[in-house]
């Protein structure tokens, strides 16, 4: 019993400690405007494609970088600029990322970067948006909106400041010059993007 007691005491004394690292309230407004930038760390791009009837397998691009001009006040006048390196790209098979680098794909040495630059926010609830912007791949460049749901404004342990956003969408590869192989290997491809921002402090 007294064993019992020390541990109950011990985890209450655990998680009052937790307060200021606890998940705060989703309320986007509490973030402070300003620029912010991607946390490698924490910054996801995923695609998955249907293979021929089979599987979707999932794929992503490994190094990338964005800014979020942030507006706490007026959050659909916020806009997002994002960098990807297109050599990057990791199917997690090394024969397969070479033949997705070579011109039958993404044609990386002639086109090394992926770019999206938004153009609209618009809220459609409290913690849910819609993105437009403009995509470009290769030598294309094509409107995509992505739906947007903000996950957690707060400060991070070191008392700087931190945004997360979860998004999804779908493009047509072949829009962008990447139309190998289709209709045998699906056209449609959906994104998925899970990124951390943080404000980089003065």
């Amino acid at each position: 019993m007294r064993f019992s007691r020390a541990i109950f005491t011990a985890a209450a004394l655990s998680l009052a400690a937790v307060p200021a690292f606890a998940q705060d309230e989703p309320d986007p407004t509490i973030a402070p405007s300003g620029e912010y930038v991607t946390d490698s760390g924490h910054a996801y791009i995923t695609f998955s494609y249907l293979h021929q009837g089979y599987s979707r397998p999932f794929l992503r691009w490994g190094e990338w970088t964005g800014t979020l001009d942030w507006n706490a006040d007026a959050p659909s006048e916020s806009s997002v600029d994002v960098n990807i390196v297109a050599a990057s790209i990791d199917s997690g098979v090394e024969k397969f990322d070479d033949h997705l680098k070579s011109a039958d794909f993404f044609e990386v040495e002639t086109y090394p970067s992926i770019t999206f630059k938004s153009s609209q926010i618009k809220t459609t609830g409290p913690t849910t948006g819609e993105m437009t912007g403009v995509l470009k791949i290769k030598d294309q460049e094509k409107p995509v909106t992505l739906d947007v749901t903000f996950n957690r404004a707060g400060e991070t342990q070191n008392g700087g400041h931190k945004i997360g956003f979860s998004a999804r969408g779908q493009v047509k590869r072949s829009d962008f010059g990447v139309d190998k192989y289709v209709p045998f290997v699906g056209d449609d491809v959906d994104l998925i993007i899970e990124v951390e921002f943080e404000k980089p402090q003065a």
